[in-house]
């Protein structure tokens, strides 16, 4: 027992330790790649029994070294080739290693994955173990070498075989489930199986193919792949730095087959016929940006404000209700008494004119009741009480009962897809030249973004959801006719000037979108 006192039995015990981890590393990720055939509950328990068969088996191989050495003399001659008993076993266990890799590479890239709500298919579970004791029977040959050539005493093998297996033991849960989220790591290992078996063969026929070229081979195809998920991971958190929304309209687009307008510029930018497909993408997009942020938006942005409500006077003379019901094209209207804050009910265009005509005045017994929420209802509650409403308007108001707007489910589409003016309207948004729009004070600040084709206008924490609004929290004050301000985006910059004030309100706004040579020219 001299031997234990010596340093170099203790430097090649840690070697060799070393080395067989590294050997045993390929060994584990195959256990790994069959057991994933398992049933989950029956994985642990495969990965288990195939290493320890494999550790019975690298210690029955040990003890069996005289046999093995014995093995070198020549059993067969063939075509100028001696083979030895050793050899034939370097070729049955190569050509095993290219068989399995080449069916488990040809599944992963060619297989069949079971169809939408069938039962996926688990091997049984014998079947699998075999398939691991004739892999650790192969490896198993590789690691008894390296330990044969490296160290003299066997209880020194058998401990560096014994601590390497135990690590293997440790570690193996987190590998396979390392290696069964990346698919690409399987394809690597496969790959490096295939090597592996090519160069046992190519031992058996004599030609030795050094072990430090195949180590090198697999330590640069790991590093590349190491790199390759270091981008892929980097990618990831790049992308999720990008809004939700944006993302998810984008994801949605892709899936109905669509190109983004980035995408459909730089697939062929100088044919004619892109011009039109790029604006109908951005349109798609549009519209399933708004969807998705429906759910987010106040009532606010979406209703008719109170002084643009179209409401009927019961105060007024007849002749005067008649002719302002004649003159606006809507179906249904506020009735109230002296002031919109004062509701007797709703009244259907059709059902007012018939009782002033046969009455000389509307009943009340035709009005409907009408429908009020709170200012603070989100969207998806309005919508639910719009379906109740049969098509009937929802008036709005603040928590001292005075009436905000009213909503109507044409409110609610054109938050979506955006304006649909009546005959008696002007669009909020009209093109004034290039790159140049006027713009109504009143006029949806979501709807502003997405026509001009950037983001930062909206901002959740703060109250406004207009134009108007936007330029007041700017300027801190009304501002006068003339008064500019700039908005700087990640993509561009434009220019706000306010046209018009219509007593206290904004009216009309100027658009103008700054582009490089003004920009150039402003520094």
């Amino acid at each position: 027992m001299e031997w234990l006192l010596d340093p170099t039995i203790w430097v090649g015990l840690f070697t060799l330790v070393v080395l067989e981890i590294v050997l045993g590393i390929d060994n584990l990720i195959f256990i790994a790649i069959l057991a994933d055939k398992l049933p989950p509950a029956q994985r642990d328990r495969a990965r288990v029994i195939g290493l320890s068969l494999a550790l019975f088996m690298r210690l029955g191989l040990l003890m069996g070294i005289s046999w093995l050495v014995q093995l070198k003399e020549p059993w067969l001659s063939f075509w100028g080739f001696q083979f030895s008993g050793r050899d034939l076993i370097l070729m049955l266990g190569g050509f095993f290693l290219l068989f399995k890799g080449t069916l488990e590479l040809h599944e992963r890239l060619e297989g069949t994955r079971p169809e939408l709500g069938q039962a996926r298919t688990y091997a049984d579970f014998w079947v699998i173990v075999t398939q691991i004791v004739v892999l650790d029977a192969v490896f198993s040959i590789d690691a008894v070498i390296t330990a044969i050539g490296m160290v003299d005493h066997l209880p020194v093998m058998m401990a560096a075989v014994i601590i390497a297996v135990g690590v293997m033991l440790i570690a193996s849960k987190p590998l396979t489930i390392f290696v069964n989220a990346h698919p690409t790591v399987v394809v690597l290992c496969l790959g490096f199986l295939l090597m592996i078996g090519f160069a046992l063969v190519a031992e058996g026929f004599g030609f030795k193919v050094p072990k430090g070229y195949l180590y090198a081979a697999i330590g640069f195809s790991v590093l590349i792949e190491l790199l390759n998920q270091l981008a892929r991971h980097n990618g990831i958190k790049l992308e999720a730095g990008r809004p939700l929304r944006e993302r998810t309209a984008e994801a949605v687009l892709r899936m109905l087959g669509k190109r983004l307008p980035a995408e459909a510029f730089t697939a062929a930018p100088s044919q004619p016929g892109n011009a039109g497909m790029v604006t109908f993408g951005i349109e798609e997009r549009n519209m399933v940006s708004g969807v998705l942020t429906l759910a987010e938006r106040s009532v606010h942005s979406v209703m008719t404000p109170r002084t643009e409500i179209s409401w009927i006077n019961l105060d007024d003379t007849p002749q005067d209700i008649q002719k302002q019901i004649a003159a606006v094209p809507h179906s249904f209207f506020p009735v109230c008494r002296a002031s919109v804050d004062d509701v007797v009910g709703i009244g259907r265009a059709k059902d007012m004119i018939a009782d002033l005509l046969t009455h000389g005045n509307i009943r009340k017994v035709n009005l409907r009741e009408p429908i009020i929420v709170h200012d603070t209802i989100s969207i998806i509650r309005l919508m639910d009480t719009l379906k109740r409403s049969r098509g009937q308007l929802v008036l709005v108001a603040d928590e001292f009962g005075t009436i905000q707007g009213l909503v109507t489910p044409i409110d609610v589409f054109e938050a979506i897809a955006g304006e649909f003016p009546d005959e008696d309207e002007v669009p909020d948004i009209v093109s004034d030249g290039v790159d140049q729009w006027r713009v109504d004070g009143a006029a949806d600040l979501h709807h502003l973004e997405q026509l001009l084709d950037t983001e930062g206008l909206v901002d959740e924490a703060q109250d406004y959801t207009t134009l108007a609004g936007y330029l007041l929290e700017r300027f801190g004050q009304l501002p006068v006719a003339g008064d500019r301000c700039e908005f700087v985006s990640a993509h561009a910059r434009f220019n706000f000037e306010v046209v018009q004030i219509d007593g206290r309100r904004i009216a009309q706004v100027l658009v103008k979108k700054i582009t490089e040579a003004v920009d150039q020219t402003v520094q």
